[in-house]
């Protein structure tokens, strides 16, 4: 493995998009500019963020930076998520099943259903009045 390369990778969930940058480092992860941990201030989303990082053992061995636009904060999470996997079987094919079967490498394909005519949302209906 090469010690100066960097790997790029993008995740996606819901409508949230992360471009995600891997490089040699130690453990440092950076989102639009700013730590993780300021810009994620729900612990669980971090939890999500680091998972990967945490079965395949490589918390200390790479610095992350990533781009993330649209969607919440917790699809955004699940698109970094995503990302850091994908970019992380880029640097060492030997992870790739150790992610696939963690679930990391599928994409979440939940995505918000469309409101429908004559309705008020997607499922929820005007209220019915019999006079």
């Amino acid at each position: 493995m090469n010690e100066s390369l960097t790997y790029t990778a993008v995740g996606r969930r819901k409508e949230a998009i992360a471009r995600v940058r891997l490089s040699q480092g130690n453990g440092g992860i950076s989102v639009n500019r700013k730590p993780y941990d300021k810009y994620f201030s729900r612990e669980t989303d971090r939890i999500i963020i680091t998972q990967p990082l945490q079965v395949t053992n490589t918390a200390n061995k790479y610095d992350i930076q990533a781009n993330i636009r649209g969607g919440g904060l917790t699809g955004q999470a699940g698109a970094l998520r995503h990302g850091i996997s994908r970019a992380l079987v880029l640097a060492d094919p030997a992870l790739h099943d150790l992610l696939r079967k963690q679930g990391f490498l599928t994409r979440d394909p939940r995505m918000k259903e469309r409101k429908k005519y004559g309705q008020k949302g997607a499922r929820k209906r005007f209220q019915w009045t019999k006079r």
